[in-house]
Protein backbone atom coordinates (compact mmCIF):
# COMPACT_ATOMS: atom_id res chain seq x y z
CA UNK A 1 0.00 0.00 0.00
CA UNK A 2 1.42 3.46 -0.89
CA UNK A 3 2.82 5.60 1.91
CA UNK A 4 0.18 8.28 1.39
CA UNK A 5 -2.63 5.75 1.72
CA UNK A 6 -1.14 4.37 4.94
CA UNK A 7 -0.60 7.87 6.35
CA UNK A 8 -4.23 8.70 5.54
CA UNK A 9 -5.27 5.56 7.39
CA UNK A 10 -3.43 6.83 10.50
CA UNK A 11 -5.14 10.22 10.22
CA UNK A 12 -8.55 8.59 9.88
CA UNK A 13 -7.94 6.37 12.90
CA UNK A 14 -7.05 9.39 15.01
CA UNK A 15 -10.02 11.39 13.71
CA UNK A 16 -12.46 8.53 14.28
CA UNK A 17 -11.35 8.47 17.90
CA UNK A 18 -12.01 12.16 18.47
CA UNK A 19 -8.55 13.61 17.84
CA UNK A 20 -7.24 16.20 15.39
CA UNK A 21 -4.66 14.94 12.89
CA UNK A 22 -2.93 16.46 9.88
CA UNK A 23 -0.09 15.89 7.45
CA UNK A 24 2.72 18.32 8.32
CA UNK A 25 6.10 19.61 7.19
CA UNK A 26 7.96 18.48 4.11
CA UNK A 27 5.20 16.24 2.79
CA UNK A 28 2.78 19.19 2.60
CA UNK A 29 5.42 21.35 0.94
CA UNK A 30 6.14 18.67 -1.65
CA UNK A 31 2.46 18.00 -2.34
CA UNK A 32 1.89 21.70 -3.04
CA UNK A 33 4.95 21.69 -5.33
CA UNK A 34 3.38 18.74 -7.23
CA UNK A 35 6.14 16.41 -6.04
CA UNK A 36 5.79 12.93 -4.56
CA UNK A 37 6.75 12.99 -0.87
CA UNK A 38 8.91 10.13 0.37
CA UNK A 39 7.69 10.42 3.94
CA UNK A 40 4.48 11.59 5.55
CA UNK A 41 4.72 13.04 9.06
CA UNK A 42 1.56 13.49 11.09
CA UNK A 43 0.77 15.97 13.86
CA UNK A 44 -2.08 15.45 16.31
CA UNK A 45 -3.46 16.60 19.65
CA UNK A 46 -3.38 12.97 20.87
CA UNK A 47 -0.66 12.36 23.46
CA UNK A 48 1.99 9.65 22.95
CA UNK A 49 0.11 7.40 25.38
CA UNK A 50 -3.12 7.91 23.43
CA UNK A 51 -1.39 7.26 20.11
CA UNK A 52 0.12 4.06 21.48
CA UNK A 53 -3.31 2.84 22.61
CA UNK A 54 -4.78 3.23 19.09
CA UNK A 55 -2.19 1.31 17.05
CA UNK A 56 -0.81 -2.21 17.35
CA UNK A 57 2.81 -1.37 16.62
CA UNK A 58 4.38 1.82 17.96
CA UNK A 59 7.85 2.88 19.08
CA UNK A 60 8.41 5.70 21.55
CA UNK A 61 11.40 7.36 19.84
CA UNK A 62 10.91 10.67 21.59
CA UNK A 63 7.88 10.35 23.84
CA UNK A 64 9.03 13.15 26.17
CA UNK A 65 8.98 15.44 23.10
CA UNK A 66 5.66 13.98 21.98
CA UNK A 67 7.07 11.88 19.12
CA UNK A 68 5.98 8.33 18.35
CA UNK A 69 6.59 6.00 15.42
CA UNK A 70 3.53 4.15 14.15
CA UNK A 71 4.34 1.05 12.09
CA UNK A 72 1.89 0.00 9.38
CA UNK A 73 2.71 -2.75 6.88
CA UNK A 74 6.35 -2.59 7.91
CA UNK A 75 6.61 1.15 7.20
CA UNK A 76 7.39 3.82 9.81
CA UNK A 77 5.35 7.00 10.22
CA UNK A 78 6.24 9.75 12.66
CA UNK A 79 3.24 10.88 14.70
CA UNK A 80 3.95 13.89 16.92
CA UNK A 81 1.77 15.67 19.45
CA UNK A 82 1.23 19.40 18.86
CA UNK A 83 3.88 21.07 20.99
CA UNK A 84 5.68 24.26 21.92
CA UNK A 85 9.36 24.05 22.85
CA UNK A 86 10.36 25.39 26.28
CA UNK A 87 13.86 26.46 25.22
CA UNK A 88 17.13 25.11 23.86
CA UNK A 89 20.39 24.52 25.73
CA UNK A 90 22.47 22.33 23.42
CA UNK A 91 21.76 24.23 20.21
CA UNK A 92 19.87 21.28 18.78
CA UNK A 93 17.20 19.83 21.10
CA UNK A 94 14.56 21.55 23.27
CA UNK A 95 15.08 21.26 27.03
CA UNK A 96 11.42 20.37 27.32
CA UNK A 97 8.05 20.77 25.62
CA UNK A 98 4.46 21.50 26.48
CA UNK A 99 1.60 20.13 24.47
CA UNK A 100 -0.46 22.76 22.69
CA UNK A 101 -2.59 23.34 19.60
CA UNK A 102 -1.88 23.09 15.87
CA UNK A 103 -1.25 26.81 15.33
CA UNK A 104 1.36 27.11 18.07
CA UNK A 105 2.99 23.93 16.81
CA UNK A 106 3.32 25.50 13.36
CA UNK A 107 4.83 28.69 14.78
CA UNK A 108 7.70 26.82 16.49
CA UNK A 109 8.92 25.21 13.22
CA UNK A 110 11.93 26.33 11.17
CA UNK A 111 10.87 27.77 7.81
CA UNK A 112 7.54 28.92 6.46
CA UNK A 113 7.54 26.37 3.63
CA UNK A 114 7.87 23.63 6.27
CA UNK A 115 5.24 25.08 8.59
CA UNK A 116 2.16 24.10 6.56
CA UNK A 117 -0.50 21.67 7.79
CA UNK A 118 -2.77 19.69 5.50
CA UNK A 119 -6.10 18.01 6.22
CA UNK A 120 -6.09 15.02 3.81
CA UNK A 121 -9.77 14.29 4.46
CA UNK A 122 -11.11 17.77 3.71
CA UNK A 123 -8.20 18.42 1.34
CA UNK A 124 -7.56 21.73 3.03
CA UNK A 125 -4.27 23.54 3.81
CA UNK A 126 -3.86 25.27 7.17
CA UNK A 127 -1.34 28.09 6.85
CA UNK A 128 -0.53 30.19 9.92
CA UNK A 129 2.94 31.20 8.66
CA UNK A 130 2.34 32.43 5.08
CA UNK A 131 4.09 29.36 3.77
CA UNK A 132 1.96 29.10 0.63
CA UNK A 133 2.91 32.64 -0.31
CA UNK A 134 6.63 31.84 0.08
CA UNK A 135 6.24 28.65 -1.94
CA UNK A 136 4.87 30.73 -4.81
CA UNK A 137 7.74 33.22 -4.39
CA UNK A 138 10.24 30.32 -4.19
CA UNK A 139 11.54 31.73 -0.93
CA UNK A 140 13.11 30.17 2.18
CA UNK A 141 12.06 32.34 5.13
CA UNK A 142 12.46 31.64 8.83
CA UNK A 143 9.24 31.58 10.86
CA UNK A 144 9.28 34.61 13.14
CA UNK A 145 12.66 36.01 14.23
CA UNK A 146 15.38 34.27 12.15
CA UNK A 147 18.02 34.97 14.81
CA UNK A 148 15.92 33.11 17.35
CA UNK A 149 15.14 30.23 14.97
CA UNK A 150 18.83 29.69 14.18
CA UNK A 151 19.89 30.10 17.82
CA UNK A 152 17.40 27.42 18.90
CA UNK A 153 18.71 24.79 16.54
CA UNK A 154 22.09 25.41 14.89
CA UNK A 155 21.50 22.67 12.30
CA UNK A 156 18.92 25.01 10.74
CA UNK A 157 21.86 27.05 9.40
CA UNK A 158 22.68 24.19 7.02
CA UNK A 159 19.06 23.22 6.49
CA UNK A 160 18.32 26.70 5.08
CA UNK A 161 21.02 26.21 2.45
CA UNK A 162 19.93 22.65 1.77
CA UNK A 163 16.29 23.56 1.16
CA UNK A 164 17.27 26.55 -1.00
CA UNK A 165 19.63 24.46 -3.15
CA UNK A 166 17.46 21.36 -3.45
CA UNK A 167 14.31 23.35 -4.23
CA UNK A 168 16.08 26.02 -6.29
CA UNK A 169 14.70 28.75 -3.98
CA UNK A 170 16.16 32.04 -2.74
CA UNK A 171 16.79 32.71 0.94
CA UNK A 172 14.81 35.71 2.22
CA UNK A 173 17.16 38.67 3.00
CA UNK A 174 16.56 38.90 6.79
CA UNK A 175 16.87 35.14 7.10
CA UNK A 176 20.08 35.20 5.04
CA UNK A 177 21.50 38.06 7.12
CA UNK A 178 20.92 36.10 10.33
CA UNK A 179 22.37 33.00 8.69
CA UNK A 180 25.62 34.81 7.80
CA UNK A 181 25.91 36.33 11.28
CA UNK A 182 25.40 33.04 13.08
CA UNK A 183 27.33 30.77 10.66
CA UNK A 184 30.21 30.14 13.13
CA UNK A 185 27.69 28.52 15.49
CA UNK A 186 27.55 25.52 13.17
CA UNK A 187 30.50 24.12 15.16
CA UNK A 188 28.04 23.31 17.94
CA UNK A 189 26.45 20.68 15.67
CA UNK A 190 27.85 17.14 15.53
CA UNK A 191 29.92 16.19 12.50
CA UNK A 192 27.47 13.41 11.68
CA UNK A 193 24.62 15.91 11.38
CA UNK A 194 26.77 18.23 9.28
CA UNK A 195 27.69 15.31 7.01
CA UNK A 196 24.06 14.31 6.53
CA UNK A 197 23.09 17.83 5.44
CA UNK A 198 26.06 18.10 3.07
CA UNK A 199 25.20 14.74 1.53
CA UNK A 200 21.61 15.86 0.92
CA UNK A 201 22.83 19.10 -0.68
CA UNK A 202 25.49 17.63 -2.94
CA UNK A 203 23.43 14.64 -4.07
CA UNK A 204 20.45 16.87 -4.82
CA UNK A 205 19.45 18.44 -8.14
CA UNK A 206 21.60 21.59 -7.71
CA UNK A 207 24.96 20.75 -6.07
CA UNK A 208 26.65 23.72 -7.74
CA UNK A 209 24.12 26.07 -6.17
CA UNK A 210 24.67 24.36 -2.82
CA UNK A 211 28.39 25.16 -2.94
CA UNK A 212 27.69 28.76 -3.94
CA UNK A 213 25.18 29.28 -1.12
CA UNK A 214 27.43 27.65 1.48
CA UNK A 215 30.13 30.11 0.51
CA UNK A 216 27.90 33.20 0.41
CA UNK A 217 26.39 32.27 3.79
CA UNK A 218 29.81 31.98 5.41
CA UNK A 219 29.27 28.30 6.16
CA UNK A 220 31.81 26.87 3.71
CA UNK A 221 34.83 28.15 5.60
CA UNK A 222 33.35 26.69 8.79
CA UNK A 223 32.43 23.17 7.63
CA UNK A 224 34.78 22.67 4.65
CA UNK A 225 37.71 25.07 5.12
CA UNK A 226 39.84 22.99 2.73
CA UNK A 227 37.35 23.66 -0.08
CA UNK A 228 37.09 27.32 0.93
CA UNK A 229 40.87 27.66 0.44
CA UNK A 230 40.43 26.88 -3.26
CA UNK A 231 39.00 30.37 -3.73
CA UNK A 232 41.36 32.70 -5.56
CA UNK A 233 43.82 29.94 -6.51
CA UNK A 234 44.48 30.77 -10.16
CA UNK A 235 44.98 28.14 -12.86
CA UNK A 236 46.75 28.12 -16.27
CA UNK A 237 44.31 29.66 -18.73
CA UNK A 238 45.24 27.23 -21.52
CA UNK A 239 43.70 24.41 -19.47
CA UNK A 240 41.23 26.33 -17.30
CA UNK A 241 39.82 29.38 -19.09
CA UNK A 242 36.85 29.34 -16.70
CA UNK A 243 38.76 30.76 -13.72
CA UNK A 244 40.20 29.73 -10.38
CA UNK A 245 40.00 26.32 -8.69
CA UNK A 246 36.85 27.19 -6.76
CA UNK A 247 35.02 28.47 -9.85
CA UNK A 248 36.03 25.31 -11.73
CA UNK A 249 34.72 23.09 -8.92
CA UNK A 250 31.44 25.00 -8.75
CA UNK A 251 30.95 24.70 -12.52
CA UNK A 252 31.79 21.00 -12.35
CA UNK A 253 29.19 20.40 -9.60
CA UNK A 254 26.64 22.35 -11.62
CA UNK A 255 26.96 19.65 -14.32
CA UNK A 256 25.74 16.99 -11.89
CA UNK A 257 22.08 16.13 -11.35
CA UNK A 258 21.34 14.00 -8.29
CA UNK A 259 24.73 12.24 -8.31
CA UNK A 260 25.70 9.38 -6.01
CA UNK A 261 27.49 10.24 -2.77
CA UNK A 262 30.81 8.99 -4.20
CA UNK A 263 30.53 10.98 -7.44
CA UNK A 264 29.36 14.13 -5.66
CA UNK A 265 32.18 14.20 -3.11
CA UNK A 266 34.81 13.02 -5.59
CA UNK A 267 33.90 16.03 -7.75
CA UNK A 268 33.76 18.40 -4.78
CA UNK A 269 37.17 17.32 -3.50
CA UNK A 270 39.04 16.38 -6.69
CA UNK A 271 41.17 19.56 -6.73
CA UNK A 272 41.37 20.11 -2.96
CA UNK A 273 45.12 19.46 -3.19
CA UNK A 274 45.77 22.39 -5.54
CA UNK A 275 46.12 25.23 -2.99
CA UNK A 276 48.96 23.37 -1.26
CA UNK A 277 50.81 22.42 -4.45
CA UNK A 278 50.57 25.73 -6.33
CA UNK A 279 53.79 26.64 -8.16
CA UNK A 280 54.52 29.34 -10.71
CA UNK A 281 57.57 28.73 -12.91
CA UNK A 282 57.22 28.52 -16.68
CA UNK A 283 53.50 28.44 -15.96
CA UNK A 284 51.18 27.66 -13.06
CA UNK A 285 51.57 24.03 -11.99
CA UNK A 286 50.05 21.79 -9.30
CA UNK A 287 52.45 18.85 -9.34
CA UNK A 288 51.19 15.95 -7.24
CA UNK A 289 47.92 17.65 -6.35
CA UNK A 290 46.06 14.39 -6.97
CA UNK A 291 48.03 12.54 -4.27
CA UNK A 292 47.95 15.48 -1.86
CA UNK A 293 44.24 15.91 -2.54
CA UNK A 294 43.60 12.24 -1.76
CA UNK A 295 45.29 12.66 1.64
CA UNK A 296 43.32 15.82 2.43
CA UNK A 297 40.09 14.18 1.28
CA UNK A 298 40.66 11.23 3.60
CA UNK A 299 41.05 13.60 6.56
CA UNK A 300 37.90 15.53 5.61
CA UNK A 301 35.86 12.35 5.24
CA UNK A 302 37.16 11.01 8.57
CA UNK A 303 36.23 14.27 10.26
CA UNK A 304 32.72 14.07 8.82
CA UNK A 305 32.41 10.43 9.96
CA UNK A 306 31.92 8.91 6.51
CA UNK A 307 31.97 5.12 6.39
CA UNK A 308 35.28 3.50 5.45
CA UNK A 309 33.72 2.11 2.28
CA UNK A 310 32.59 5.54 1.03
CA UNK A 311 35.86 7.13 2.09
CA UNK A 312 37.96 4.58 0.20
CA UNK A 313 35.95 5.01 -2.99
CA UNK A 314 35.95 8.82 -2.88
CA UNK A 315 39.67 8.95 -2.12
CA UNK A 316 40.36 6.53 -5.00
CA UNK A 317 38.49 8.83 -7.39
CA UNK A 318 40.36 11.92 -6.18
CA UNK A 319 43.74 10.20 -6.41
CA UNK A 320 43.03 8.76 -9.85
CA UNK A 321 41.49 11.71 -11.62
CA UNK A 322 44.70 12.75 -13.45
CA UNK A 323 45.21 9.32 -15.04
CA UNK A 324 42.73 10.11 -17.79
CA UNK A 325 45.08 12.57 -19.51
CA UNK A 326 47.33 9.62 -20.48
CA UNK A 327 44.54 7.29 -21.62
CA UNK A 328 45.46 7.16 -25.31
CA UNK A 329 49.11 6.39 -24.50
CA UNK A 330 48.31 3.51 -22.15
CA UNK A 331 49.28 -0.06 -22.99
CA UNK A 332 46.45 -2.52 -23.55
CA UNK A 333 47.12 -4.17 -20.18
CA UNK A 334 47.16 -0.81 -18.37
CA UNK A 335 43.85 0.16 -19.93
CA UNK A 336 42.25 -3.12 -18.91
CA UNK A 337 43.48 -2.73 -15.33
CA UNK A 338 42.06 0.80 -15.39
CA UNK A 339 38.69 -0.62 -16.46
CA UNK A 340 38.88 -3.20 -13.66
CA UNK A 341 38.83 -0.54 -10.96
CA UNK A 342 35.71 -0.73 -8.81
CA UNK A 343 35.19 3.01 -9.15
CA UNK A 344 36.03 3.30 -12.87
CA UNK A 345 32.45 4.11 -13.97
CA UNK A 346 32.26 6.92 -11.40
CA UNK A 347 35.73 8.19 -12.33
CA UNK A 348 34.78 8.23 -16.02
CA UNK A 349 31.75 10.42 -15.33
CA UNK A 350 33.86 12.61 -13.06
CA UNK A 351 36.36 13.04 -15.91
CA UNK A 352 33.56 14.00 -18.32
CA UNK A 353 32.17 16.78 -16.14
CA UNK A 354 35.71 17.85 -15.19
CA UNK A 355 36.43 18.43 -18.89
CA UNK A 356 33.13 20.18 -19.53
CA UNK A 357 33.81 22.54 -16.62
CA UNK A 358 37.14 23.58 -18.15
CA UNK A 359 38.34 23.47 -21.77
CA UNK A 360 35.60 21.08 -22.94
CA UNK A 361 37.81 18.51 -24.73
CA UNK A 362 36.18 15.06 -24.40
CA UNK A 363 38.66 13.22 -26.66
CA UNK A 364 39.98 10.93 -23.91
CA UNK A 365 36.49 10.30 -22.55
CA UNK A 366 35.23 9.26 -25.99
CA UNK A 367 38.29 7.07 -26.53
CA UNK A 368 37.74 5.24 -23.24
CA UNK A 369 34.00 4.81 -23.83
CA UNK A 370 34.65 3.35 -27.29
CA UNK A 371 37.47 1.12 -26.06
CA UNK A 372 35.49 -0.23 -23.14
CA UNK A 373 32.49 -0.94 -25.37
CA UNK A 374 34.72 -2.97 -27.72
CA UNK A 375 35.85 -5.31 -24.94
CA UNK A 376 33.95 -8.12 -23.26
CA UNK A 377 34.10 -8.66 -19.49
CA UNK A 378 36.27 -11.72 -20.09
CA UNK A 379 38.72 -9.62 -22.08
CA UNK A 380 38.87 -6.89 -19.43
CA UNK A 381 39.40 -9.35 -16.58
CA UNK A 382 40.23 -12.79 -17.99
CA UNK A 383 40.36 -15.85 -15.77
CA UNK A 384 43.91 -17.02 -14.89
CA UNK A 385 45.30 -19.48 -17.45
CA UNK A 386 46.93 -21.59 -14.75
CA UNK A 387 47.97 -21.55 -11.08
CA UNK A 388 51.21 -21.85 -9.15
CA UNK A 389 50.49 -25.56 -8.74
CA UNK A 390 50.76 -26.01 -12.50
CA UNK A 391 54.20 -24.40 -12.42
CA UNK A 392 55.34 -26.74 -9.64
CA UNK A 393 54.17 -29.70 -11.71
CA UNK A 394 56.46 -28.75 -14.64
CA UNK A 395 59.52 -28.36 -12.43
CA UNK A 396 59.53 -24.83 -10.99
CA UNK A 397 60.32 -24.52 -7.29
CA UNK A 398 58.31 -22.65 -4.66
CA UNK A 399 59.51 -19.11 -4.08
CA UNK A 400 59.31 -15.53 -5.39
CA UNK A 401 59.78 -16.72 -8.98
CA UNK A 402 56.30 -18.30 -8.99
CA UNK A 403 54.64 -14.96 -8.27
CA UNK A 404 56.84 -13.20 -10.79
CA UNK A 405 55.83 -15.70 -13.50
CA UNK A 406 52.12 -15.44 -12.69
CA UNK A 407 52.27 -11.63 -12.91
CA UNK A 408 54.13 -11.77 -16.23
CA UNK A 409 51.59 -14.21 -17.65
CA UNK A 410 48.71 -12.01 -16.50
CA UNK A 411 50.34 -9.01 -18.18
CA UNK A 412 50.77 -10.92 -21.46
CA UNK A 413 47.24 -12.21 -21.18
CA UNK A 414 45.89 -8.66 -20.84
CA UNK A 415 48.03 -7.59 -23.79
CA UNK A 416 46.37 -10.33 -25.86
CA UNK A 417 49.61 -12.27 -26.36
CA UNK A 418 48.59 -15.36 -24.37
CA UNK A 419 45.13 -16.94 -24.61
CA UNK A 420 45.45 -20.66 -23.77
CA UNK A 421 46.96 -22.69 -20.94
CA UNK A 422 49.33 -24.84 -22.99
CA UNK A 423 50.46 -21.82 -25.01
CA UNK A 424 51.13 -19.94 -21.79
CA UNK A 425 53.10 -22.80 -20.19
CA UNK A 426 55.30 -23.08 -23.27
CA UNK A 427 55.86 -19.30 -23.17
CA UNK A 428 56.92 -19.59 -19.52
CA UNK A 429 59.44 -22.37 -20.33
CA UNK A 430 61.01 -20.15 -23.00
CA UNK A 431 61.23 -17.06 -20.84
CA UNK A 432 61.93 -18.28 -17.29
CA UNK A 433 64.68 -20.65 -16.20
CA UNK A 434 63.80 -23.38 -13.69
Amino acid sequence: MPNRTLALKIVKTLRNNGYEAFFVGGSVRDLLLKKSPKDFDIATNATPKEVSALFNKTVAVGAKFGVMIVILEGKNFEVATFRADRGYQDGRHPTGVRFTDAKEDALRRDFTVNGLFYDPIRRQVMDWVNGEKDLKKKMIRAIGDPNKRFAEDKLRLLRAVRFASVLGFRIEPKTFSALKKLAPNIHEVSQERVRDELVKMFTGPNPGLALELLDKAGLLKEVLPEVYRMKGVQQPREFHPEGDVFVHTKLLLARLKKPSVVLAFACLLHDVGKPGTYQRRDRIRFNGHDRVGAQISGKILDRLRFSNDLKEKIVACVEGHMRFKDARQMKESTLKRFFQRETFGIELEQHRVDCLASYGDLTNWRFLKKKMKSLSRAQIKPAPLFSGTDLLKIGYREGPLIGKILRAVEESQLEGILNHKNQALEWVKRNFKK
